[in-house]
């Protein structure tokens, strides 16, 4: 999992005076509303490095066509019990075959790190009062054992598993 600093990430929301701008210049590592990419998906060039931040109310559908054109999607925990984020990234993963970088932020605390990391998250933005550390531990706390259910980087239960 990677954790990222905020004030040193290399992706860079495009907003003006007022707000997000609804035709942002291309440019790479640009971090996109749902609305801004809709407006330039269709020009956009391959080698420009883009991503989305989508709203966990959004239909994740929205992306079923972009997702090989995208680097980077940002999944939205408005409140740690909104769990909505999870699905989004499992279908990300799972059905759409998303490579790029699924990240979380807003509300994410240390106790989710183990179901981020099995719904197909692999970056996160803690909230500001929890401990980076902490979160770490947490990855690895199933590491030993495992998980009995499948998810989408093994996707057999353990019993059907091969050895």
């Amino acid at each position: 999992m990677k954790f990222i600093d905020t004030h040193h990430d290399q992706w860079h929301t495009v907003g003006g005076e007022d707000g997000p701008q609804s035709h942002p210049p291309i440019k790479s590592n640009s971090l996109l509303t749902l609305a801004q990419w809709h407006a330039v998906r269709e020009h956009w060039p391959a080698d420009k490095a883009v991503g989305v931040i989508l709203a966990n109310d959004a239909d994740i559908e929205v992306l079923e066509h972009d997702a090989a054109k995208l680097s980077l999607v940002v999944l939205n925990f408005p409140k740690w019990t909104d769990g909505r984020a999870y699905s989004q990234a499992h279908i990300l993963r799972s059905r759409y075959r998303f490579a790029g970088e699924i990240r979380a932020s807003g509300d994410v605390l240390v106790d989710m790190m183990p179901l981020l990391s099995r719904t197909g998250f692999d970056a996160v933005v803690l909230r500001a009062d929890q401990d980076r550390a902490a979160a770490e531990r947490a990855l690895g706390f199933f590491a030993a054992r495992g998980h009995y259910q499948g998810d989408v980087k093994v996707t057999k239960p353990v019993f059907a598993r091969t050895a």
